[in-house]
């Protein structure tokens, strides 16, 4: 297969590009390099809206998962805008540019988030369920719409609904480990909120898998079976790295320090299981959250 790649820097963009790329597939990536493309590249730039069409002829298949990082720092008016254009327009770009190809390819996995349901308590989600409310559930609402032209087109389109993913690469729990390897770890807020995460390896399988399944289309969850608490997950990591978890940080100060984006990412509870990946055969090596987190960090302690 050909593949294309956007943000293949980041934490799965990388791993895809690692894992991937085979003496049977070619992992192409979509870059912005002043400086112009490399081999296996293709430039475009989201804001001035362009894109080297041409280099996307003859994929098999689109990963997309380029955009400005959500969960670093406040979210500002510029930050949020910013956030939107790298998203939305960026991926309303994309999706336009190969609908208009001779040939497009099969497939067009474009990545979102489980913010797309908001706040939403103890209750259980799945990807019927309907959007939040809020910044990130309309943005990830905005996002999934943008891939609309090349749905048109013909091309099978995936928005991946993507957990907290665990990793010791990179992400949410990168962050953590430094903190509470000093014993200086607690709950966030209350503790009540549910986190849905998933380990980097099933997040890629789980790509692999929609890569190759003709059958799945639009929404889908990319989220282990068993979301927990944060309360619960604070409790499991310090277990796991035989540390204290004492020091909660309370909602006040975290709205104080970050804003809007505390509550929306850090805070907001969202019980989201993967039910149409489990409907379609995917099974996550990891399922429980303790053993998924000691072969995550253990290497390294």
């Amino acid at each position: 297969m050909r593949i294309l790649v956007s943000g293949a820097s980041g934490l799965v963009g990388s791993a895809i590009v690692r894992r991937f790329a085979s003496p049977a597939d070619e992992v192409v990536r979509l870059v912005r390099r002043e400086s112009g493309p490399g081999p296996a590249e293709v430039p475009w730039n989201p804001e001035a809206g362009t894109i080297a069409a041409e280099g996307l002829e003859g994929l098999d298949a689109v990963v997309h998962l380029a955009g400005e990082n959500l969960g670093t720092g406040r979210w500002t008016r510029a930050k949020k805008a910013r956030i939107r254009t790298s998203r939305v327009d960026g991926t309303r770009l994309l999706a336009s540019a190969l609908a208009g190809l001779k040939r497009p390819p099969k497939v067009l996995i474009s990545a979102s988030a489980v913010g797309f349901y908001g706040n939403r308590g103890d209750e259980e989600l799945d990807e019927q369920s309907p959007p939040g409310t809020g910044f990130l559930a309309g943005l990830c609402r905005d996002w999934e719409a943008a891939t609309e032209p090349a749905a048109q087109a013909g091309i099978r389109v995936v928005t991946a609904r993507f957990g907290v993913i665990l990793a010791r690469e990179g992400g949410a729990l990168a962050r953590m480990l430094p903190i509470f390897r000093l014993g200086l770890g607690g709950r966030l807020g209350s503790g009540r909120q549910f986190m849905s995460w998933i380990t980097l390896d099933d997040a890629l399988g789980a790509l692999r898998f929609v890569v190759a399944d003709d059958s799945l289309s639009g929404p889908v969850n990319l989220v282990a079976p068993n979301p927990v608490t944060n309360r619960e997950f604070t409790k499991t990591l310090g277990r796991v790295l035989h540390r204290p978890t004492l020091l909660p940080a309370p909602a006040l100060a975290l709205r104080i320090a970050l804003g809007e984006m505390a509550g929306e990412m850090l805070l907001a509870s969202a019980r989201v299981l993967p039910r149409r990946l489990l409907a379609s055969g995917f099974r996550p090596t990891a399922r429980a959250l303790e053993p998924a987190l000691r072969a995550t960090v253990e290497p390294s302690v």
